[in-house]
């Protein structure tokens, strides 16, 4: 399933809705970089690949635009861990 995920640039979250409810990673930017602080998905709305399809969103976006990352949210850390390339 693909998913339109845009970036909320004056909420400093990358967020897509689904189903009517809305799932979305939440950064703070720094001069070079950005941080993945918090990723959110409505508990109905798991284990349909969301947070997965944010995390690979934001994290390619990072290396697109060629910003520092760290990530400070538990479930990008995971995920990075889990999907190393």
């Amino acid at each position: 399933m693909a998913f339109e995920i845009r970036n909320n640039a004056e909420m400093h979250r990358f967020e897509l809705d689904v189903e009517g409810k809305k799932a979305f990673t939440v950064y703070s930017l720094f001069d070079g970089g950005i941080d993945f602080r918090h990723t959110e998905v409505p508990p109905e709305l798991e284990g349909k690949g969301i947070g997965s399809a944010l995390a690979k969103h934001v994290l390619d976006y990072a290396k697109a635009n060629h910003l520092e990352t760290v990530v400070t949210c538990p479930f990008i850390k995971k995920w990075k861990e889990r999907h190393p390339d």
